[in-house]
């Protein structure tokens, strides 16, 4: 059975309480304050729940949840007021200490053991819950500390560093592409097609990371054969027909393989994330051997890259305030910026039109 503390000053509320509990709990009691707090002291680590009067001789009920939450004790012991008042500033006082419930004069038996049930089993499934976050907590704390060693371990081995220097040199072979690309087009359309080239190296943190996942181990033949996005370029365009023809003339060059498309700007993500991109196969030459490396290409214009911007800090940044109002918000934003972009192309389409 379990155990519960009642501490009131009347012998009576005692004994009435003690009478209608004592088939359930084992009932202990103290008459005032500082008895109440000596018991929980010898008895914390087994009371279910604690029954507490607020006027009391010597330590009123006030100064025993004071006590309580200095040393700790309100996180692992609900506490339930007896009280005869109804008065809301009370109550809320009650509340702020950390008090879970109200047990009201006069006593009603089956009113009291509800409430009693419910607050025990509400604060176990509390206590639980917590529980079973500081392990994942601990857990992800190790997972963490794996995942620096493993990354430290890949940065320390030569034919890790040879693979990424592969994919470098294959992202300098797609950025050379692009700019020929973007001079031909200028010379032609007297503009450029895109803004700007971003270029990345997957990190050594993220890899292993996404190794994991996948169930593959940590290997540099893994590395190469299973992920896709190890090397990765942004090319940010002004407008949305110049993604597309870019793109065609880009894959249309006979030493790129196209691995595969997918085109978001037709098929948006659900939470409105609107970008090409291509994986493709591009060789580099090295001092003794041609080599095919993976690239994926995302195309987008620049409302579209600032919208994926602020999206990302959304979703790597823990803890933020109003999170589904926010993803709403985006949706909404996402959908103005299709807008925005394709009445901007039809501006610039007037603007050609009217030079002709």
């Amino acid at each position: 059975m379990q155990r519960i503390l009642v501490v009131d000053d009347v012998e009576v509320n005692r004994e009435l309480l003690r009478n209608m509990l004592e088939d359930e709990y084992i009932v202990e009691t103290a008459e005032d304050g500082e008895q109440a707090v000596r018991k929980l002291g010898g008895y914390r680590n087994e009371i279910a729940a604690l029954l507490l009067d607020l006027q009391m001789p010597k330590m009123d009920g006030f100064a025993v949840m004071s006590e309580m939450k200095e040393r700790g004790w309100l996180k692992h012991i609900p506490v339930l007021v007896i009280s005869s008042e109804d008065a809301v500033e009370v109550e809320n006082q009650c509340f702020e200490l950390g008090v879970s419930d109200f047990v009201h004069k006069p006593f009603e038996a089956s009113i009291v053991r509800n409430r009693i049930r419910n607050t025990v089993e509400l604060f176990a499934c509390k206590n639980q819950l917590e529980h079973k976050i500081e392990e994942q907590s601990e857990t992800m704390k190790k997972q963490d500390e794996i995942i620096r060693m493993q990354a430290e371990q890949l940065r320390n081995a030569k034919p890790f560093n040879n693979l990424m220097m592969e994919f470098q040199c294959a992202i300098m072979e797609v950025e050379t592409k692009l700019k020929v690309l973007n001079e031909e087009f200028s010379q032609e359309y007297n503009r450029n097609p895109f803004e700007s080239i971003k270029s990345r190296l997957k990190s050594p943190e993220s890899i292993y990371e996404k190794l994991r996942r996948k169930g593959y181990a940590t290997t540099v033949e893994n590395i190469r054969d299973k992920l896709t996005d190890v090397a990765g370029i942004r090319v940010i365009c002004s407008f949305p027909d110049d993604i597309y023809r870019l793109a065609e003339l880009f894959i249309k060059q006979d030493d790129i393989i196209l691995i595969k498309r997918k085109d978001y700007i037709k098929n948006p993500k659900k939470n409105g994330y609107r970008s090409l991109h291509l994986i493709v196969d591009i060789p580099i030459f090295l001092s003794n051997e041609k080599k095919y490396m993976k690239v994926e290409v995302q195309f987008r214009t620049i409302a579209m890259d600032f919208w994926a911007s602020v999206e990302h800090k959304l979703k790597y940044k823990k803890n933020v305030k109003n999170a589904e109002e926010i993803v709403s918000l985006l949706k909404v934003c996402a959908d103005s910026i299709e807008v925005l972009d394709y009445q901007m192309q039809d501006i610039r389409d007037k603007i050609d039109q009217s030079k002709e």
